[in-house]
C-alpha cells in the first residue's frame, strides 16, 4: 500500500475521517480524528502533532511535544464506525530530531526485525500467537479506601445453573469441561464467527475458531502466522476487532489472563520460526524434527524466561495463572507434544515449513510489539551464543516425584520477582539498540509504581473472609 493507493481507498469507500492510531507503552490502542481534508502526501512526512505527556509511560510536561507519522502501509477500513472512516497506525517520533521515538512499541518491533537481519541469523521471524478471552455479559467493580469488588457473569457460567431464566434450560460448561462443546452448550459460536469474519474483512488471516477450556465463555480464535510487525500490528487489530463486535451484541470481551477462580486462565501460546532467503530454519534432524539452531533458540528463551516474563506477562494478573501444580505452563523445560512445558514443538505436521517452536507461558494482557520482539531477542542471544537447552521433558510434569520436580526451574511467582529478573538479565533486549536502557528502566518503574505497589497496599476482599474475626 502506497500513499497514492491510500488515497485512491479514501475516494473508493468515501472516506470522511481518517484515523491516527499508536500503542501507548503499557499496550492500550490509541487514537485521534481528522477530516480526510487534513490529510495530504505532506503528512505522511510531516505528521500530527500530540501532547506526549499525557500518555503513560511518555514524555514529562516539559517536553511534551511530540508527532506520529502515519504509515501508509497499514490503511484499513474502520468496521464500526458510523461514518466511513479510514484507519492508519503511525510510528512515534520526535518533533526536533525526528528521531524515532524509543518508547514506542511499535518502533521497538521495527527494530527487533532490523536486528534479526543484521545478525546475518535470519531475514523474518513469523509470529503466531494463540489469544484466549472471555466473552461476559456484564463486569461490575470497584477499588476504593473502603470497598472492593468485582462480579463478572455470563448466561453460559456454572454457577447460574440454578438461577431463574425464565426459563433456564441448561447446557452450561462445567469448569475446565469447555473445550469444543457444540451448541447449545457453546452459546457464543454465532459471536465467534462474527468477529472471525470481520477480521478477515480486513485482511487478517484467520486459521480457526472455537470455545476453550473454561466455562462462562472463554474462547480463542487464531491469526495465521505473519512477521513480526505485521502480527503485531494485526494483534492491536485483533483486540479491537474482538471488543467491538462483543459490545454491539450486548457483550464484553477481556484479555485479563485470570478472571475466573478456579478454572482456566487465557493464556497465548506464541509460535516462532526464523527463516532466511525462504528457508525455515527450524526445521532438521535433532529432536523432533528442529535444527540445532531451533534447540539453540529454545536455550536462549529458557534461559531468559524469568525476565521476558516481565514484558510477556506484564500484570499482576498474570500470575494468578502462572501457579506451579495447576494448568499453566510454568515449568522452564521443553517437550514435543508435552503441554505442561513452557516451550513445545508441535507434532502436527511434518513439513519443514511447519517447524516451529510454541512458547507457552505468555499471556494476551501484553504489548504485543514489545513481547514478540523480546522473544526473538532471547531466540537470537540463543543462537549466537549456542546456548544448551538441556535435555526434552516428555514426562507428565504434575506426575513428577518431588526430587525431580525440584529440578525444573519454573517462572516467575510474580510480577515483581519477573521486573526484578529483567532488572538483572537485560543485556540481551539490549543488542541492536532494540530496547534501550531507558526502556527497560521506565517499564520497571512504570510497572512497580502504578500496577503492583497499587495492589500490594490494597485489602483484598479473600482477606476479609480470612481474617476478619481474628
Amino acid at each position: 500500500m502506497t500513499i497514492k493507493d491510500v488515497f485512491q481507498m479514501a475516494k473508493e469507500n468515501g472516506v470522511k475521517v481518517v484515523d491516527i492510531r499508536f500503542m501507548d507503552f503499557p499496550g492500550i490502542w490509541q487514537h485521534f480524528s481528522v477530516p480526510i481534508c487534513e490529510l495530504e502526501e505532506s503528512s505522511f512526512e510531516d505528521g500530527f502533532g500530540f501532547d506526549g505527556s499525557s500518555i503513560r509511560g511518555w514524555q514529562p510536561i516539559n517536553m511534551s511535544d511530540m508527532l506520529v507519522i502515519p504509515d501508509p502501509t497499514t490503511a484499513k477500513m474502520d468496521p464500526f464506525f458510523e461514518e466511513p472512516t479510514l484507519v492508519l497506525i503511525g510510528n512515534i517520533v520526535d518533533p526536533i530530531t525526528r528521531e524515532p521515538y524509543s518508547r514506542d512499541p511499535r518502533n521497538i518491533a521495527k527494530k527487533a526485525e532490523a536486528f534479526l537481519k543484521s545478525s546475518g541469523i535470519g531475514d523474518t521471524a513469523f509470529i503466531g500467537p494463540e489469544a484466549e478471552f472471555f466473552i461476559f455479559d456484564s463486569v461490575r467493580f470497584e477499588s476504593s479506601r473502603n470497598l472492593a469488588f468485582y462480579e463478572v457473569d455470563s448466561i453460559e457460567g456454572i454457577w447460574n445453573s440454578a438461577r431463574e431464566e425464565s426459563p433456564n434450560l441448561g447446557y452450561k460448561p462445567r469448569l475446565k469441561e469447555g473445550y469444543f462443546p457444540v451448541p447449545p452448550t457453546d452459546k457464543f459460536q454465532d459471536l465467534r464467527t462474527e468477529m472471525m469474519l470481520t477480521l478477515q474483512d480486513l485482511g487478517i488471516d484467520v486459521e480457526c475458531q472455537h470455545h476453550e477450556v473454561a466455562t462462562a465463555g472463554q474462547a480463542e480464535i487464531d491469526m495465521r502466522f505473519k512477521p513480526l510487525l505485521q502480527m503485531s500490528d494485526q494483534m492491536v487489530w485483533f483486540k479491537y476487532v474482538l471488543k467491538n463486535v462483543a459490545a454491539r451484541n450486548g457483550h464484553t470481551v477481556t484479555f485479563m489472563p485470570k478472571p475466573l477462580f478456579e478454572d482456566n486462565g487465557s493464556g497465548m501460546h506464541t509460535h516462532l520460526s526464523i527463516w532466511k532467503e525462504g528457508k525455515p530454519l527450524f526445521a532438521g534432524d535433532k529432536y523432533a524434527g528442529v535444527s540445532q539452531e531451533a534447540l539453540w533458540a529454545i536455550g536462549g528463551i529458557l534461559k531468559h524466561c524469568k525476565a521476558l516474563c516481565a514484558i510477556t506477562n506484564p500484570t499482576t494478573n498474570s500470575y494468578k495463572r502462572l501457579v506451579p501444580g495447576f494448568e499453566a505452563p510454568v515449568n522452564l523445560a521443553y517437550s514435543s507434544r508435552n503441554r505442561s512445558a513452557a516451550i513445545r514443538i508441535p507434532m502436527y505436521s511434518s513439513s519443514p515449513k511447519a517447524k516451529r517452536i510454541e512458547f507457552r507461558t505468555p499471556d494476551p494482557s501484553c504489548n504485543g510489539y514489545m513481547a514478540f520482539s523480546a522473544i526473538l531477542m532471547a531466540a537470537i542471544d540463543g543462537i549466537e551464543k549456542k546456548i544448551d537447552p538441556g535435555q526434552p521433558l516428555d514426562k507428565n510434569i504434575y506426575d513428577l516425584p518431588p526430587e525431580e520436580l525440584a529440578l525444573v526451574p519454573s517462572a516467575p511467582g510474580s510480577l515483581d520477582e519477573a521486573l526484578a529478573a529483567l532488572k538483572a538479565d537485560s543485556e540481551f533486549l539490549l543488542k541492536g539498540d532494540v530496547f534501550t536502557q531507558d526502556v527497560i528502566d521506565t517499564w520497571i518503574e512504570y510497572k512497580t509504581k502504578h500496577e503492583s505497589n497499587a495492589v500490594k497496599l490494597r485489602p483484598h476482599p479473600h482477606e476479609f473472609f480470612l481474617y476478619y474475626d481474628i
